[in-house]
């Protein structure tokens, strides 16, 4: 017996994707007419429960030779689910269900929203070390390591063999604000800074004190002027929470006594010994992936929670009232579930306008995590995720994969995310944990490099070429699927780089690809000039070119052929390439590796 049913299909189930408590669900399964049918359910079991809800199906007609069973359900609570049908006819028990599994769907809170403003943005990701380096004379240096000249190379480990981290390059404040027009340009919306805590390494993910700012980045008074002078021109700013650890040089554990404190590491009876973990004290404790640098918290100590997330004295209330629009929060899926909650709490006491990232690598709605099922979008947690499903969607897709595996990726979380989630979460094509895009687009693989090898790498001049025609169909995907687009520092001029640290280098102010920052420019225009059909709704079609719309008041859709051979796409009237500006008549022709946007 054939069952037909589509969870994507609003004839087989709606609403579409992620569902209210307050909405009712409506459910609609078909089978061919002439098989008699006895009775047919519903079943659904809440994720983490063997018992399953059942709900009989009414026949409701036959059409088309297909009849068709329906049955609505409003009592199910905020959660995961599963669901699947089965059909009892005069031959037997049928099933119908999604590869040998249940269908997912998502329950979330009524009352769940996020910041409508940031949706429709345009994100840029400054690695602020790195990003620029303006006059200062309060940012001063007294770190263990060296500050280099802005065109030195980079340290890829000490003298002894072990990489510290330590090479720094004087990024600051004064950088960012001399860059704040750059910005503007690029339609940033949204400023996300690497963490700027005081640190003693130069990626600042070991945080020393998290109640100041470094002082080679400049004082809080210089961090005040850069949110205020970043809002006078449309940019909010974001920051870098970590909370999963601490540095081993700071004021919580200080291990190496560069604190006027007394650390867990020095003693017992330190008021932060509870907040870590010692399995031989004091040189073996648990460290996030074991880098001793960074000494993990435990997931409940109630002193490292209340200095996070107290509504008076706490490190969101300190720098949210600041100014601070956004927190990301670093390897969220490490973090416990309740400290999340706090951390929602704390952030939208500034206001309900505040924004809350986790970053996640995969499917943020049924994540699991250490052996535990994480939540994040049922209304009490975050607003949105580091998007990195779509990253691997966009790459695969660019460096040769079929529309029809791209449209399956991306019409997954738009069903599984509540759309309020999805408009908020931070789509990328690299970041400083990733290979940069330029480089896996030109082709370039790790087999065999040592890590000299890598930081000498190019791409040679053909593949480069070919790069930046994949770039542009990668960076055009980005910006118009749902979500806030993410420039990584450095991909919007061409930038090159393997993983870190050869994806850290200093910010090449002096070695523009124009081609490639005028196309950001045009996206980040697009993305001003079409908010609405951003945050709009979203079709795709799976020919052998891909075709995307987005659709609100109006309709705008970006056609991308990535085969090795022209193809065309046919137009009713002229229209004009958004991205530069052409006037195609009649139809469109699209080369290899060529894409347009255009209103429709």
């Amino acid at each position: 017996m054939e069952i037909y049913f589509d969870s994507k299909d609003l004839k087989c189930k709606t609403p579409f994707g992620a569902v209210g408590t307050d909405k009712v669900i409506t459910f609609t399964a078909y089978c061919k007419d002439g098989v008699f049918v006895q009775r047919a359910y519903l079943v659904i079991y809440q994720d983490g429960n063997d018992v399953p809800l059942e709900y009989p199906m009414s026949y409701i007609e036959t059409t088309a030779g297909m009849s068709s069973f329906s049955v609505d359900v409003d009592d199910l609570e905020v959660g995961l689910y599963w669901y699947h049908f089965v059909f009892y006819t005069e031959e037997g028990e049928f099933r119908k269900d999604k590869d040998g599994y249940g269908f997912q769907l998502t329950i979330f809170d009524e009352d769940y929203k996020t910041p409508d403003d940031v949706k429709g943005g345009v994100i840029y990701h400054a690695f602020v070390d790195r990003f620029a380096k303006g006059k200062d004379k309060n940012a001063i240096f007294i770190k263990k390591g060296v500050l280099k000249a802005w065109d030195e190379p980079l340290t890829l480990c000490d003298p002894d063999g072990v990489y510290r981290a330590n090479d720094f390059y004087g990024g600051n404040f004064q950088g960012i604000i001399d860059k704040l027009d750059y910005l503007k340009d690029l339609g940033v919306t949204l400023l996300y800074l690497s963490p700027i805590f005081k640190s003693s390494s130069t990626h600042r993910y070991d945080t020393g004190n998290y109640l100041e700012v470094d002082e080679l980045l400049g004082t809080e008074a210089k961090f005040k002027e850069l949110i205020d002078k970043a809002k006078d021109k449309g940019i909010d700013i974001m920051l870098d929470g970590v909370f999963n650890h601490t540095g081993a040089d700071s004021i919580y554990f200080n291990k190496f006594g560069n604190y006027d404190s007394i650390g867990a590491y020095q003693s017992m009876q330190s008021p932060y010994f509870n907040w870590y973990t010692f399995y031989d004290f004091p040189d073996n404790y648990h460290c996030w992936w074991g880098v001793t640098v960074c000494p993990t918290i435990k997931p409940t100590p109630n002193g490292f929670r209340d200095l996070i997330t107290n509504p008076i004295n706490g490190v969101i209330n300190k720098w949210t009232s600041l100014g601070v629009k956004a927190w990301r929060l670093d390897v969220v899926d490490e973090l416990a579930e309740d400290f999340v909650k706090d951390i929602r709490k704390a952030v939208k006491r500034g206001g309900k306008d505040k924004l809350l990232i986790g970053e996640v690598w995969e499917d943020a709605s049924n994540k699991i995590a250490y052996d535990t099922r994480r939540h994040y979008f049922q209304g009490e947690e975050l607003d949105g995720v580091m998007n990195y499903v779509y990253k691997n969607a966009i790459l695969a897709y660019t460096m040769g994969g079929t529309p029809k595996a791209f449209k399956n990726a991306v019409y997954e979380l738009v069903e599984n995310y509540p759309k309020q989630s999805l408009d908020c979460s931070m789509n990328l094509i690299g970041t400083h944990d990733t290979v940069r895009a330029l480089t896996i687009l030109g082709g370039a693989t790790q087999e065999n490099y040592t890590k000299s090898e890598k930081n000498a790498y190019r791409l040679t001049q053909e593949n480069y070429a070919l790069a930046v025609k994949r770039l542009k169909i990668a960076s055009a995907i980005e910006f118009m699927l749902p979500g806030i687009p993410s420039i990584y520092y450095g991909d919007e001029i061409g930038m090159q780089g393997f993983e870190d640290p050869m994806n850290r280098e200093p910010m090449k102010w002096d070695d523009i690809n124009e081609e490639v920052h005028s196309h950001y420019v045009a996206l980040g225009k697009i993305r001003k000039d079409y908010k609405a059909e951003m945050c709009g709704s979203i079709e795709i079609e799976d020919d052998d070119i891909l075709i995307m719309r987005r659709k609100a008041k109006k309709t705008i859709t970006l056609i991308a052929n990535t085969c090795d051979y022209r193809r065309t796409y046919p137009l009713d009237t002229d229209k004009y390439d958004l991205l530069t500006g052409k006037h195609i008549k009649g139809r469109l022709i699209l080369e290899p590796n060529e894409v347009y946007i255009i209103e429709e």
